[in-house]
């Protein structure tokens, strides 16, 4: 380790706590808007060993918000640009990649090699299984969400104060949960976010100041607001982790006007396909024999969908395409069925090769 790299730190945390950066390890899950100042800042401050878990290439549509990569970055795997980019940046940074999604199979096996895990995710499943995971470690959590103009922060430790169910004992309704696809966010919001992410982790190998724990550090980037509210240990009013589960089926249960991909595949003959996504997301990838309208055209576009037919409607994850169905159920239409997961679950579990934007 090279002091000299960190002679603005050492009036801060001395070389002690320095020399515990260099030999601590953080784990962060994502390597996308949160991921990429969250890894970038910490691979400066010297940690010594960074994991980084993903499983995707860079899209030309992650460039306003993940800073990790540029132009010449796209089509590459996430996690070689990322590497590459860490390595650059700190020599002595250690990086350890893992291809692949985090899964009740594998995550207490990853996360458990790591003294700090760092969320870095944008869904409820991956965001439950994080945190239970981390419970039974016993390590901390330090948390992050985004949506639009507004974000979270906190540290959950069951060890001592609360754990994500505290805040989210169930999860919500898979349809009223848009994601940053979906609603878009501000490209800044992730970079506020993910640095105050690597400043918890920071301070958690210190030993330093004051870490989130049984607060949550609310952000409003429109009206520059920032507050804190305090969060009560509940785990009593939850049930107890005691394993890992299916966090899909947990989130996202599977109701008798569903339809999961691998159901569907076996039906694509017999039914109409209607994909409810924006124009660009539409040219990036679509199934063969779609209708395309766009969720805001439904009312206007209701005539070009059969009543006589099945009909399945598809998005990105399954939140807008639930809405599209729910209106169309509203307007007489009796056989509506939603794809559970959309998309991103065809791909997984059917055509791995379909690119999603």
């Amino acid at each position: 380790m090279t002091l000299a790299r960190y002679d603005r730190h050492l009036p801060l945390i001395g070389e002690e706590g320095q020399a515990r950066l260099a030999a601590g390890s953080v784990v962060i899950i994502g390597a996308g808007g949160l991921g990429s100042p969250i890894s970038i800042y910490l691979a400066a401050a010297g940690v010594g060993r960074i994991g980084l878990v993903d499983f995707d290439d860079v899209d030309e549509t992650n460039l306003h918000r993940q800073i990790l990569y540029g132009v010449r970055d796209v089509g590459r795997r996430k996690l070689d640009a990322a590497a590459e980019r860490l390595r650059d940046l700190n020599p002595d940074l250690v990086v350890e990649t893992h291809a692949t999604a985090l899964t009740s199979e594998n995550a207490l096996e990853i996360l458990g090699q790591y003294d700090v895990v760092v969320d870095g995710t944008d869904n409820f499943p991956t965001r439950y299984l994080v945190d239970d995971a981390c419970t039974l470690l016993g390590k901390p959590n330090v948390y992050g969400s985004i949506f639009r103009f507004e974000g979270q922060v906190s540290v959950f430790d069951q060890r001592r104060g609360p754990c994500y169910r505290c805040l989210y004992p169930d999860p919500p309704p898979p349809h009223l949960v848009p994601n940053c696809a979906e609603g878009g966010v501000l490209g800044v919001l992730p970079g506020i976010v993910g640095t105050l992410q690597a400043t918890e982790a920071i301070k958690l190998l210190t030993g330093i100041g004051e870490p989130l724990i049984g607060r949550l550090l609310l952000v409003d980037a429109l009206r520059a607001d920032f507050r804190t509210v305090r969060l009560r240990k509940r785990c009593e009013a939850h049930a107890a982790v005691t394993r890992l589960i299916d966090y899909e089926g947990f989130c996202n249960p599977v109701h008798n006007d569903d339809i999961t991909p691998t159901q569907l595949k076996d039906r694509l003959a017999e039914v109409t396909l209607v994909d409810v996504r924006e124009p660009y997301e539409w040219e990036v990838s679509h199934l063969e024999n779609a209708i395309h309208i766009p969720l805001a055209q439904v009312p206007q576009r209701i005539g070009e969908i059969p009543r006589d037919k099945e009909i399945v409607m598809i998005c990105r994850s399954g939140g807008r395409s639930a809405r599209a169905q729910q209106f169309l159920q509203q307007m007489g239409y009796e056989r509506v069925l939603n794809l559970v997961g959309g998309l991103k679950a065809w791909a997984r579990d059917c055509d791995p090769a379909l690119p999603v934007a």
